[in-house]
């Protein structure tokens, strides 16, 4: 079997014909196809699988308990360190130093800082989201209920600052295709809609379900409600971990506080909610529970919410006035003043007081409370529990839901592709009008061969410069749910190839339509349909050519610079400006990878063969025939040029497989704090939770050492030296 189909493999290269490098292609992508097309679907969420280290009343087998009902998880970090180094200059950047603190199930957890503090960097840590680079280096300790996160069995969600989605889709049909996608086992249309409307009634979605999401071209929902929806779609695999990045960014104030509503509410159903903010409005700082205060990468202060960290800082001198949001009160005690060097100097010093008191402050003594899930939530036995396959559905399943949802996306676009048809018969009517019924005279043989080259450069730079510009963007919802386990990468690609079709095919036939009377090509229907065809094909090919860019670069801006100026490359070897018989040998192979070329090519032919010009000497160009001899055309058929046109565009889509395979995110390993034998061990004492919580509510050793103020030992005189602007 494995002979017959390698032989059958071998016959279906052939068959592209040529020989060479077009062979060669010819065969790489057909292989690297059949690996898209049979490769298996992802697992669900892989850390997962490690059923040893869940917890006993947790989620058994993969199994999640019902919407609203999650599985505590406590999780807490010691000594967290991240440097940046730079080894040009050899300055090493201390993105977080000695960062420690805790976060339990039911709290809503506030990072807060000044711009460049490192609360992302924090937030990211925690999430296991922080992108790798060998410049970075990351050590601490992190534990999820009392393991290692290596050994995280616990699901988590992650929304992030910019929202991402399908515009044309609706808030309902978003989430509807993202649960089935992540949820396969709720296979009635039933229970998937109640799922679905459950999430709406709880995110208060309900009022906007049918509206489309939009984005800068289409007005769609208000950023606060894509926010919720990213929510909602974090939610669905009912996580027990929820950490957003800064989720009030880019949103006015009672937009910011529904948001932070959310995120409370989730915060009282169980949820462990860990949010990094900056300057919330006071009462959005009235819902957090706990908050941790950092500045410069250090801790200045962690621990419960309200009006703790006002009654820490006034043992210090630093009293909030009435009257005055106590998260600005915070934001200006550990913000750096850069107004002169004086202040510069002063509230450094400040800061470096506030850190080493804080620091001081801490245990050294870390008790590794075991966490039992029984102490934590009793009532866990009699939750009804909702099984979550661990693998997703089918390739041909996913497959479907793919096409389904480019196939809206596509369709829906109604401003992308009302200007691609203008400008598709704008094109047209300007080429048309410039080339105007050519006739058969000796100097019409050079306007056909500039028309027929100004509609291939035309063809593939429409369809580039319209990929180039929105692929970027949905490579990125691609990486995220990519990365949440909801599809494999064969079934997109296939997927967005099959939807573009109809879509992508429309606008070429356009312009072939208007143009091609209009220049009084080769009047013969036969003609007109294989011009049609040829372009088509181009424009498939130029689109995947796009993908591969859109794949390679990070940014639009990235990708609209590199795409244009490959096509450029291409132009020049593209049959017309240098014939391919007088290519340096080194660029060869240029005009064989030119889509331009074969584009060219297959149109010059299918304009000149048959063609009789009018001639008067002998040395004039008589038949079409000798034209094509002129550009080195002479002897090729149509069908070649279209079989190297495809051979470009799965070339191009296997290219762009493997770089989106090779660019997905990678995220920076957390390493164990080294330890430094000449420093004091810090000692581990494993207590019951009677132990813990005696040694938490005892009250200090004697009633004069309570009530001493705590000092500030880099502080002279801290009394009166911070002053709130404005404050009377």
């Amino acid at each position: 079997m494995v002979v017959h189909g390698g032989k059958k493999l071998h016959q279906m290269v052939a068959g592209f014909g040529g020989n060479g490098l077009g062979q060669v292609l010819a065969a790489v992508a057909v292989s690297f196809l059949v690996r898209l097309f049979t490769a298996p679907g992802p697992a669900l969420l892989p850390e997962n699988d490690n059923n040893d280290d869940e917890p006993e009343n947790g989620s058994h087998d993969g199994e999640a308990p019902h919407s609203g009902m999650v599985t505590p998880v406590t999780i807490r970090w010691n000594n967290i360190n991240c440097s940046l180094s730079d080894k040009s200059s050899n300055v090493v950047r201390f993105l977080l130093k000695n960062v420690s603190g805790e976060a339990k199930p039911g709290r809503l957890l506030a990072i807060m800082g000044p711009s460049g503090s490192g609360k992302t960097t924090l937030l990211n840590v925690l999430a296991g989201q922080l992108a790798a680079s060998q410049q970075l280096h990351l050590s601490g300790l992190l534990e999820f209920n009392g393991k290692p996160s290596s050994k995280n069995p616990y699901k988590f969600a992650y929304v992030r600052q910019e929202d991402l989605f399908f515009s044309q889709l609706t808030v309902r049909e978003t989430l509807s295709l993202a649960t089935e996608l992540q949820l396969p086992n709720i296979s009635s249309a039933e229970e998937r809609d109640e799922y679905v409307n459950n999430l709406l009634f709880k995110l208060g979605l309900v009022s906007c379900a049918d509206t489309n999401v939009g984005d800068a071209k289409v007005r769609g929902i208000s950023g606060g409600e894509k926010k919720r929806l990213s929510m909602a779609c974090e939610l669905l695999a009912s996580p027990s971990v929820i950490f957003a990045d800064e989720p009030t960014t880019g949103l006015d104030a009672f937009q910011a506080e529904k948001v932070m509503e959310t995120l409370q509410q989730l915060a009282q159903d169980g949820h462990t909610v860990i949010c990094s903010i900056h300057q919330p409005r006071g009462s959005v700082y009235s819902k957090f529970d706990d908050i941790v205060l950092l500045t410069q990468g250090s801790l200045v202060y962690a621990g419960p919410a309200s009006d703790e960290p006002l009654a820490y800082f006034s043992k210090f001198g630093y009293d909030c006035p009435e009257h005055v949001n106590p998260a600005e009160f915070l934001a200006d005690l550990i913000s750096i003043d850069y107004s002169s060097a004086d202040s510069v100097y002063s509230s450094k010093k400040r800061i470096d007081g506030l850190v080493e008191s804080f620091s001081q402050r801490l245990s050294t003594v870390i008790y590794a409370t075991p966490i039992i899930i029984d102490d934590l939530s009793k009532s866990r036995k009699q939750i009804t529990k909702r099984t979550v396959a661990k693998k997703k559905g089918s390739w041909w399943k996913q497959f479907w839901l793919l096409l389904k949802r480019a196939w809206m996306q596509a369709s829906r676009d109604a401003p992308t592709n009302k200007v691609r048809a203008r400008m598709s018969i704008a094109s047209a009517i300007i080429f048309g009008s410039v080339f105007w019924r050519m006739g058969k005279s000796q100097t019409s043989i050079q306007d056909r061969m500039g028309l027929l080259q100004v509609a291939a450069i035309n063809t593939a730079m429409a369809a580039l410069t319209k990929t180039v510009g929105v692929f970027p963007k949905e490579r990125a919802i691609v990486n995220r749910e990519r990365a949440k386990g909801s599809y494999a990468l064969g079934p997109y690609l296939l997927s967005k190839l099959l939807a573009e079709v109809p879509i992508g095919a429309a606008f070429p036939l356009m312009f072939g339509a208007v143009l091609y009377p209009m220049a009084r090509l080769h009047p013969t229907l036969l003609r007109f349909a294989e011009f049609c065809g040829i372009v088509t094909v181009e424009s498939f090919a130029a689109s995947a050519m796009g993908l591969t860019v859109g794949a390679m670069v990070p940014t639009t801006e990235a990708a609209m610079a590199v795409g244009p100026s490959l096509m450029t490359v291409f132009i020049v070897f593209g049959g017309y400006y240098v014939n391919p018989e007088n290519t340096p040998i080194i660029f060869r192979w240029i005009p064989s990878v030119s889509l331009i070329r074969w584009a060219f090519q297959g149109l010059c032919i299918n304009e000149f063969k048959g063609l009789q010009f009018d001639h008067q000497h002998s040395f004039d160009i008589q038949t079409g025939e000798q034209a094509l001899e002129r550009i080195s055309f002479g002897g090729s058929r149509i069908r070649d040029t279209v079989v190297a046109q495809n051979r470009i565009l799965l070339f191009w889509y296997c290219t762009t497989f493997l770089l989106l395979e090779k660019n997905k995110p990678k995220y920076q390993q957390l390493e164990p704090t080294p330890i430094d034998h000449n420093e004091p061990r810090l000692e581990l004492v494993d207590l019951d939770s009677e132990q813990v919580d005696e040694r938490l509510e005892s009250p200090p050793a004697t009633e004069d050492e309570s009530n001493q103020p705590v000092e500030s030992p880099e502080v002279d005189d801290p009394v009166g030296s911070f002053v709130l602007e404005g404050a009377k």
